[in-house]
């Protein structure tokens, strides 16, 4: 039997390579949508030793906590499901569908001076221009640097209460599927749209969100880290639960890099 694959793990955790977690550590203080409620923990069994006045939980030889979180929490997975009446739930998800060659699209300097910034046909092209095409069945992340975004202000709200974050257009998510046959996206912020886009009156809310999933693609929102990776050449692996009829779930996001 070839043991080519265990050399070529011990050949990914040499020091030609590095790891990089693109996850939000998972908290009540998480950045997350701005709907939902933070996640809530409850301590059921703890060791005695734990135990201060006024604690309701069982004292026990382990230590075991209740999590109540919506599901799409943090640096989370979208399954098709989600926008699509129609579209494949989280337990239908291939394992293969957890790991892709990246492209990393970075406009951090644009969005810093414009927070509305949206991600075009022609910044894809443009990419392309300096980088090669992108590959068929990549996971194409949209860089902003929104990661690093306090959680409290992570809508970035004007005066009037009016929230600014940047997003992908539809042109450019239908050139990237049509065009490139690409496998998933992923971006910083906790919308596919830009919020300029997001609700407007005379058009489905989350227009390029509903597209994107439409397509049986899915895609990870609030990723972290994306400054730390090269625009082209590194591995990302989206790692979630196998939840029957999941429409998403918070995911463990990294990526291999190899060192220069």
């Amino acid at each position: 039997m070839s043991l080519k694959l265990w050399e070529q793990v011990a050949a990914w955790k040499s020091s030609k390579y590095r790891f990089v977690d693109l996850t939000h550590e998972l908290s009540p203080e998480t950045p997350h949508w701005w709907g939902f409620k933070p996640l809530k923990e409850t301590t059921l069994y703890d060791y005695p030793e734990n135990k201060k006045d006024g604690d309701t939980w069982t004292e026990a030889p382990m230590q075991i906590k209740e999590y109540t979180v919506v599901g799409q929490y943090g640096t989370h997975v979208d399954a098709p499901i989600h926008f699509d009446s129609k579209g494949r739930t989280q337990e239908q998800l291939r394992v293969d569908e957890m790991v892709y060659p990246l492209v990393v699209i970075d406009k951090s300097k644009e969005v810093a001076e414009n927070p509305d910034y949206e991600l075009s046909v022609e910044d894809v092209l443009a990419f392309e221009k300096e980088y090669g095409r992108i590959p068929e069945g990549a996971f194409v992340a949209f860089r902003t640097d929104w990661y690093k975004q306090p959680a409290d202000d992570f809508q970035k709200k004007d005066a009037d209460g009016n929230p600014h974050t940047p997003g992908w257009t539809i042109p450019t998510l239908e050139f990237l599927v049509k065009e490139r046959n690409i496998g998933a996206i992923g971006h910083e912020t906790a919308d596919t749209d830009a919020a300029i886009r997001a609700f407007q009156p005379d058009s489905h809310p989350l227009p390029a969100e509903q597209y994107i999933l439409s397509q049986d693609r899915i895609q990870v929102e609030v990723l972290a880290h994306l400054d730390e990776l090269p625009p082209v050449g590194a591995v990302i692996f989206v790692t979630f639960p196998k939840l029957k009829g999941g429409t998403g779930f918070a995911a463990r996001c990294f990526a291999l890099v190899e060192n220069e």
